[in-house]
């Protein structure tokens, strides 16, 4: 049954928007399964979209100077025509909040109200790196407390203060993170409640390890090896986590500003190991949802070639020999599987029944994209679900480079051993652990110069590079007070290959 046009043309306004939002939810409910959390939708201009760009796309975010040069670097592109905007911006919250840009057309809003509001929306809910990692219900209330005490800092303690510190911080940010789950979920509430418990908790657990510094010298040194580590909770790979609980010239508002960067760079992680899961997950559902409009005559063939238009040129993958060539796109790689994992679920060849006898054939593929994308990221989807039949549509290829040798290998070619070679090794690229180096805090000096001892632990000759170590190591040294040392450990033979010496700036 054919129903209503939503709209007419390109204009649209908030009733427009509301019906639009109604249909979509309609759809996406009913024949689709989706389960999301409510929908906030916000309209905004190109400004305020570029405001949201510079402030890691959250409102209510605290004041930094980096942000103003983010805002104005974007802005000079834009104006330029050298670069477009974001048609939305998606919130991890409870009411999920969408931003819409108010220059949209009728037809792009129905396009981001799809992808954001239903499809990013229903993947936050469900994966389990949000469920564990991030806490929607608390997100707001927990920035608003945030800018409110960094303003309150920067008034008692002065700018310039609060600036430095924040510098330091942000610069620890991807050292600032827990990668293994905690045992109990995040609650951003009693975040801001506990506040003043934990300065006091702080205090207690800072006397506790400090009274034996030197000055009581034969009680630091009964403080040795094992004994000193697990006192301090080393290794520690969350330097942000350490430096506020045990960084002892840190005041308790410095502590709670730490705490502050730590948490919110926390609630970014899942967002890191699921990039293609989630715009693929996104970028599907508008796919279905903005198809199924369009069979049901509430958008006409003008809209739907629009949406067509859009939508093809935001999952183009560019071979690796085109001069627009820059990687693979998310957008392109997480749509295609899921329509693949469609495509097996209803209508398998022999080879899927080989390869995926667990889904192949079973019929109800949104049961099993349900099913993917709660329990799944980015590394371990690709390396489940990438099929030979995608790889040989995206002509993928594995090349070693070895800057021993004097040629390049192509070492994985279109057979069952280069098919599990090619998804092992691509989902390798997905896998945080992967290109993340492993810093951790190993030791500290308590009974004599307080000196600060990190390892890492290098992976095929990856070693850091070394004006930006020194830059963070910088950081890290101001932060803690004292000397710091940062040793590169090769993680096969634990020969050290490198030693970073830092120490804090005077004053």
């Amino acid at each position: 049954m054919r129903g209503e046009l939503l709209y007419e043309g390109k204009d649209w306004d908030f009733g427009t928007i509301q019906r639009i939002h109604d249909a979509v939810a309609g759809i996406a409910h009913k024949e689709l399964g989706l389960d999301t959390f409510a929908n906030q939708i916000e309209i905004i201009t190109a400004e305020q979209m570029l405001d949201a760009y510079a402030s890691t796309g959250m409102p209510l975010f605290y004041k930094h100077w980096s942000f103003g040069k983010r805002f104005a670097q974007h802005e000079g592109i834009y104006r330029m025509g050298l670069q477009g905007l974001a048609y939305e911006i998606v919130i991890n919250a409870d009411p999920c909040i969408s931003y819409i840009m108010e220059e949209n057309s009728a037809t792009m809003q129905t396009l981001v109200i799809a992808h954001a509001a239903f499809g990013h929306n229903h993947f936050f809910k469900h994966n389990y790196q949000f469920r564990q990692w991030t806490d929607p219900e608390g997100i707001l209330d927990y920035l608003s407390f945030a800018k409110a005490y960094i303003a309150n800092c920067e008034e008692r303690y002065g700018h310039a203060e609060v600036e430095r510190l924040l510098d330091a911080a942000h610069a620890l940010m991807p050292q600032g993170i827990d990668r293994y789950p905690r045992k109990r979920p995040l609650n951003l509430h009693m975040e801001e409640k506990r506040e003043q418990d934990r300065k006091e908790e702080r205090e207690r657990v800072y006397d506790d390890l400090w009274r034996t510094v030197p000055g009581r010298a034969h009680g630091a040194k009964q403080l040795a090896g094992d004994k000193r580590r697990a006192l301090l909770g080393l290794p520690q790979e969350n330097i942000l986590y350490f430096l506020e609980k045990a960084a002892p010239r840190l005041k308790p508002w410095q502590r709670e500003v730490l705490r502050i960067v730590r948490l919110i760079a926390q609630y970014f992680y899942p967002q890191q190991q699921t990039k293609v899961m989630n715009e693929g997950c996104a970028t599907y559902c508008h796919y279905r949802l903005l198809g199924r409009l369009h069979e049901t005559g509430r958008i006409d063939d003008g809209s739907f070639l629009e949406f067509l238009t859009s939508h093809t040129n935001a999952t183009r993958q560019p071979f690796y020999d085109s001069p627009s060539y820059n990687g693979v796109n998310p957008y392109a790689l997480g749509f295609d599987m899921m329509r693949d994992i469609e495509r097996i679920v209803r209508e398998p060849t022999e080879e899927d029944r080989y390869w995926f006898p667990e889904i192949a054939g079973t019929g109800d593929a949104m049961e099993v994209l349900r099913h993917v994308w709660a329990n799944y990221r980015d590394d371990s989807f690709i390396a489940q679900f990438l099929s030979p039949r995608l790889i040989r549509n995206w002509r993928l290829f594995h090349v070693v480079d070895d800057r021993e040798q004097p040629h390049l290998e192509v070492s994985s070619i279109h057979n069952e051993r280069g098919y599990r070679d090619l998804r092992r090794s691509l989902a390798a690229q997905y896998d945080v652990g992967g290109y993340a180096p492993d810093i951790q805090i190993v030791d500290v000096d308590l009974a004599g110069n307080r000196k600060l001892v990190l390892h890492h632990r290098v992976r095929d000759g990856k070693m850091l590079e070394l004006t930006n170590a020194a830059m963070v190591l910088g950081h890290l040294a101001n932060l803690w007070g004292y000397e710091v040392l940062l040793q590169e450990i090769d993680a096969g033979t634990e020969q050290v290959l490198k030693e970073h010496m830092v120490r804090p700036e005077a004053g």
